[in-house]
């Protein structure tokens, strides 16, 4: 009796034994997928890690395997390698790796039983069976001799098949060559002279079109790359400290054609690809068929056929990709280029795994033996300490190779504006309301950037002070006015803006704080004949949406543009000459450990919009902070001062990178409950950890979708092995798993929170 171990994509820790029926018996193999039954009613895709003839023990009942999938692998060894990994690390089941990693078309849906997957088939034409040689032809055409349309769509026919007759024909182009009517087709169809077929073919364009040699390098790029190069030498991992404009992708693409021509795959990170399209770009121009794309903007199946592609050949091929593409089958995988790797978006939040992208890169390439380059102009401090300290290399790139000037910033005191009067009613200081009045004389752009959305962040009764807020999470309703609405930024609850004060009837309701949408019809009032846009996620929902925006502004069709940070991700060849941060308070206020470095890396790189190769940009920073000594740092472009002061602030508080961070959240309905767990919980988690245990502790928003939010921080030393966390954490978990109380609460693990 053979049986099988199989991983199903569901939030648990271990494989589960299968028989496997006499009917698969040597059919199925290992990697191969198979539909195995769990539970009672449900039916799930599972991936086989070992075949065996071990009989369970104790004796217990064996389902068997309902279907084979596959007969040979879909995923490589290196993969499960890959996922252990990754479940191990971030604190997850294999599981939930597994479901996070496979697409969606390659799993069976448990109800239909149908497969997510459908190949994609098109109509070619082809010769009868009966019409074999050269007499059998002059017979056709005789046939059709007075029938001008059928002789000129046969004859159509004849040229594209080619010296073989035998040859198939797509029905599309062959329509379009002829230009006649399908009625035409289907009459040569039932004169017995041409059949049709549906054949299997691929969604991915795999044309040459335009393709472009490898641009020459500058003097500081062709340093740079050497430099890379040899650091490739001795370190496994590189960091190149680049600028604010667009001098890395340059050598990011001398780099890949170099792990092209030793037979080997590339494949480049980005944080969100629908926004880089210039990137995107280039990269098609040099490799053409050999790039790949793939997100979660591409269709499922056209994720699929990457992945059997990837596979299946062993084309030297680069994919370019968002974090997801972590989990393709690469082979021989020889280079992975991370840009922007100080990015949030490159740390998954939900559903488990919560992996971040750059751990995560730099494993895989270590388990497949290939390099890594993580690139930024204001690297993750992660990063640029492991590289001070010899353990990555380190190269920086020359700010001055692509001849930008650097633009001018400018920091404006809103406090003592108010004060004197001079900015009472506005948003805009007298100095950004000048800039961008000469911008626009100029016939230049500009940007306004406000990192919130909607109209007034809250609304409040001048009477009694009540707040509206959210029934399902702990916070205040945003007014949005272009619907008039009230709405919840996490939920999605929304409400009518409320004629009288809930609480005491009053009808005196005031705005409070302001967004994206307030900033825009301001905009409107002081400059009424600009052609301005808002960019957040509210006019922007989609990926297309984002672009079409950015791309009008880029095509000078919006002089003037509003965003949330969105703007920062995708804007390259407009002509911005005035960047206007509106509120840099909020950016630097906010409640976490790296909200300063956070700060300078969004202000620096907004900034990097402002300028060109022949003048000199404005940036106009207003605050009510306008001694802060990161504003300071942020003006001359420091990224080196705000590093050191911020790493030493870490050191001195036990943060990272000094040490690993890992949140373990509980959630729960009962909050007296929650409350109850939550304290027992990280009195066991200080009895084996001691004071690198924190809380547990209210978060800045305790309620959310219903279900109240305590956190648990701990600050594990560098020193604790991944394997001993974790078996200290089961542990302890085990042991709260054994109230009753505990299986009324959701709880999880966040590894190095962002």
């Amino acid at each position: 009796m053979k049986y099988a171990e199989v991983l199903l994509p569901l939030p648990l820790a271990n494989t589960f034994t299968y028989r496997i029926p006499e009917a698969m018996d040597g059919l199925a193999v290992l990697y191969c997928r198979v539909v195995a039954p769990f539970g009672k009613k449900h039916y799930y895709t599972g991936i086989v890690t070992e075949i065996h003839d071990r009989c369970p023990s104790p004796p217990i009942e064996v389902k068997e395997l309902l279907s084979l999938l596959d007969t040979q692998p879909v995923i490589e060894a290196s993969q499960i390698a890959f996922w252990r990994w990754v479940s191990s690390y971030y604190l997850c089941a294999l599981g939930e790796v597994y479901r996070a990693a496979l697409p969606t078309g390659l799993k069976i849906e448990s109800k239909s039983m149908k497969s997510g997957y459908k190949p994609k088939t098109e109509t070619y034409v082809r010769l009868a069976d009966h019409i074999q040689t050269a007499e059998d032809l002059h017979h056709a055409q005789e046939r059709i001799k007075r029938a001008g349309q059928q002789e000129r769509l046969f004859t159509a026919f004849l040229e594209m098949s080619g010296a073989d007759k035998r040859n198939t024909v797509s029905k599309k182009v062959l329509m379009e060559r002829a230009d006649v009517k399908a009625s035409v087709l289907n009459r040569l169809i039932k004169l017995g002279i041409l059949v049709t077929e549906e054949k299997e073919v691929s969604r991915i364009d795999r044309s040459d079109r335009g393709m472009a040699a490898v641009a020459a390098l500058s003097e500081g790029q062709e340093q740079a790359y050497t430099e890379i190069i040899r650091s490739f030498d001795k370190y496994n991992i590189a960091l190149l400290h680049g600028n604010l404009t667009d001098g890395q992708t340059k050598i990011y693409i001398r780099l890949i054609q170099d792990a092209l021509n030793k037979g080997l795959r590339a494949l480049f990170l980005l944080p969100e690809i629908d926004l880089a399209t210039q990137t995107t770009d280039q990269l098609k121009m040099v490799f053409g068929s050999k790039l790949f794309i793939y997100h979660s903007g591409i269709s499922d199946n056209e994720r699929v056929e990457i992945w059997k592609l990837l596979l299946q050949s062993d084309e030297p091929l680069v994919v370019l990709g968002t974090r997801s593409s972590l989990f393709l089958p690469f082979g021989r995988l020889g280079l992975i280029i991370m840009d922007e790797e100080h990015h949030t978006s490159y740390k998954q939040q939900d559903p488990a795994p919560r992996y971040h992208a750059r751990n995560a890169a730099m494993m895989l390439a270590r388990q497949l033996g290939a390099k890594t380059l993580l690139g930024s102009a204001t690297p993750s401090l992660e990063s640029y300490l492991w590289a001070k300290k010899d353990k990555y290399g380190y190269v920086m790139l020359d700010k001055d190779i692509t001849g930008c000037l650097k633009p001018r910033i400018e920091v404006v005191n809103v406090n003592e504006l108010r004060r004197k009067k001079l900015m009472k009613e506005s948003l805009f200081s007298p100095l950004l309301k000048t800039r961008i009045d000469e911008a626009l004389s100029k016939g230049e752009q500009v940007v306004i950037f406000q990192n919130r959305r909607g109209f007034a962040p809250l609304v409040a009764c001048k009477s009694c002070g009540t707040i509206p807020r959210c029934v399902n999470c702990d916070v205040s309703l945003a007014y949005h006015k272009q619907n008039h609405r009230l709405s919840c930024h996490y939920c999605g609850y929304s409400i009518p803006f409320p004629l009288y004060c809930p609480s005491c009837s009053s009808a005196e309701l005031k705005l409070q704080g302001y967004g994206t949408e307030q900033i825009e019809e301001e905009v409107t009032t002081l400059f009424p004949s600009v052609r301005a846009a808002r960019l957040d996620f509210d006019t922007a929902r989609t990926e297309s949406v984002s672009r079409r925006i950015l791309n009008d502004f880029e095509e000078r069709k919006i002089q003037l543009l509003i965003g949330t940070q969105m703007v920062s991700k995708g804007l390259h060849d407009a002509n911005v000459s005035v960047v206007g941060i509106i509120n840099a308070d909020a950016l630097m206020n906010i409640p976490d450990f790296r909200a300063y470095e956070r700060a300078f890396q969004l202000m620096c790189q907004v900034s990097g919009f402002a300028g060109g190769h022949e003048r000199q940009g404005w940036v106009i920073v207003q605050t009510k902070q306008a001694e802060n000594e990161l504003l300071r740092m942020m003006r001359q472009f420091d990224y080196q001062g705000m590093a050191q002061t911020q790493l030493k602030e870490r050191q001195q508080f036990s943060y990272p990178p000094y040490t690993r961070l890992i949140l373990l959240i509980l959630r729960g309905k009962n909050e007296r409950i929650l409350d109850e767990m939550a304290e027992v919980y990280a009195q066991r988690l200080k009895s084996k950890l001691g004071d690198c245990v924190s809380g547990p502790v209210y978060p800045p928003v305790t309620r959310l979708h219903t279900l109240y939010v305590r956190k648990i921080m701990l600050k594990i030393k560098l020193s604790l092995t991944v394997s001993d966390t974790r078996k200290i954490l089961e542990e302890v978990q085990s042991v709260m798993q054994q109230d009753a109380r505990f299986k009324q609460i959701i709880m999880y693990y966040d590894v190095d929170p962002q």
